[in-house]
């Protein structure tokens, strides 16, 4: 979970301490002195301190190692504890960059409410900066398929306007991205963009979390406050409890709130982008979403399509990420052969982008280091696989006569190829060998029809 550093120069303390963190999966390190203190950090900078103040037998003592450590190492959160506590010493500690104060003897409970608010913190502040390393990369735009070029086009419109969106669409289809897309576009793009997990936050910490803290100790600010003249993104909104919903829509309303515990209004300049992959109509009328605050949040819905629904764009993507592994990972660099692009195209993608950058991933660990990558080295379909030309057909077809069992393929077969080339059926009699006016025919007679979705193209068996 982390690694804690604990300075005392009370055996007993320091032992106690540790034996408590242990029980509770942190790992710690133990220091006597300032001399065992510093050579500790130098060896690793721990996750968290726990520092007392006034050090025996040490050349610094508790603030003067505080005031080192923060200037060296500003992002590692450091809990002091002193026998000696007043005011004083605890101000001090605080504008020394200390993350809270506590006095000995203390309970228990307290301090390890303390260690887990600070390591949670530091957690946090730390995916924010890799977010912000990576903002360039992670807002690319991909695809040239009709239901990408309709979803690019409603983002480009909304980037210049500071209106609410709200992205639809299944999990792994890239609404972080396309959120991301929006903020780089707009004239908040020298701002934070800071994202609200809603499904990884621990409900009971949710509001701390978002609107930060304020105590005798200091101000801690949330993500918020954090995102001030940016983008704040609830990433999976229908996961956030009920109770803060009520306090979010106040921040929608005025841009002000409370911290945790403090009384002094905070105002904030924020742009609201949020996601869900959920039917927030149905959670509303099953009482777990708060209806006016989908009407606030929903000013501007924005489809983000499925990877289905954009099947000629799954080669670009898959070269996309070879060539990302290629530069993070040092993974071969190698083409896709034909049959693996058309495999590609018409396998069953539930997890949409985020699966398939999970397969090239593994791919390109576990195949050949040169040449291109063929069709035997991608997953297998649930439904049938290819080996040694044969086709192992899928119980219910295996089941039927000849001729319903060779319509049924005729009509999947084909209904995929139009949906792997967008609609298009000139491609798609070009590809599977007919002529295009053969094709309209078969078609007809299987009940295939197309219809526009997502700005595309999409075959459909009529009547279902």
């Amino acid at each position: 979970m982390g690694d804690i550093l604990i300075t005392d120069d009370e055996r007993d303390i320091r032992e106690l301490i540790s034996d408590i963190l242990k029980d509770e999966g942190y790992t710690t390190r133990l220091a006597a002195n300032s001399d065992q203190c510093m050579k500790e950090i130098a060896a690793e900078p721990p996750a968290l301190m726990i520092l007392d103040i006034w050090l025996k037998d040490s050349g610094m003592d508790g603030i003067d190692i505080l005031k080192t450590v923060k200037r060296d190492h500003p992002d590692i959160p450091i809990v002091i504890i002193s026998g000696h506590g007043n005011i004083e010493i605890a101000v001090a500690a605080i504008k020394q960059g200390a993350y809270d104060f506590i006095e000995k003897p203390f309970n228990i409970d307290q301090l390890m409410v303390v260690i887990r608010r600070a390591m949670e913190t530091s957690r946090l502040r730390r995916e924010n900066v890799e977010l912000k390393r990576g903002e360039t990369a992670t807002a690319e735009m991909l695809g040239d398929s009709a239901a990408f070029r309709a979803l690019k086009g409603q983002l480009d419109k909304v980037t210049k306007s500071n209106g609410r969106v709200m992205l639809t669409g299944p999990a792994g289809s890239g609404k972080e991205i396309a959120a991301r897309y929006i903020h780089a576009q707009s004239n908040r793009s020298g701002a934070p963009f800071v994202t609200v997990s809603s499904a990884s936050i621990e409900p009971d910490r949710m509001e701390e979390v978002l609107f930060g803290r304020q105590s005798a100790g200091g101000i801690e600010k949330g993500l918020l406050e954090q995102a001030n003249g940016g983008v704040i993104y609830f990433d999976e909104i229908a996961d956030m409890p009920l109770g803060t919903q009520s306090k979010i829509l106040r921040v929608l309303v005025d841009q002000t709130f409370n911290r945790v515990g403090g009384t002094d209004k905070v105002q904030v300049d924020l742009r609201v982008i949020s996601s869900t992959n959920r039917d927030l109509p149905g959670e509303i009328a099953n009482g777990t979403f708060r209806e006016e605050l989908y009407h606030r949040l929903n000013v501007v819905p924005i489809h983000v399509p499925s990877l289905e629904e954009r099947r000629e764009d799954i080669p670009l993507l898959a070269e996309h990420f070879i060539g990302m592994f290629n530069k993070a990972q040092g993974l071969p660099l190698r083409a896709l052969a034909e049959d693996a692009r058309a495999l590609l195209q018409t396998m069953l993608w539930p997890g949409n982008v985020r699966q398939l950058k999970n397969v090239v991933e593994r791919v390109l660990i576990l195949g050949e280091n040169s040449g291109d990558i063929s069709a035997k080295e991608l997953p297998a379909s649930d439904e049938a696989s290819a080996e040694e030309g044969r086709i192992v057909l899928s119980g219910g077809l295996a089941t039927l006569p000849l001729r319903e069992a060779r319509e049924l393929f005729e009509r999947e077969y084909l209904l995929t190829q139009i949906n792997r080339f967008g609609g298009n059926i000139s491609r798609t009699a070009s590809f599977v060998g007919m002529e295009r006016s053969a094709l309209h025919r078969k078609l007809k007679s299987l009940g295939v029809a197309t219809t526009n979705k997502a700005g595309a193209r999409v075959a459909y068996v009529e009547g279902d």
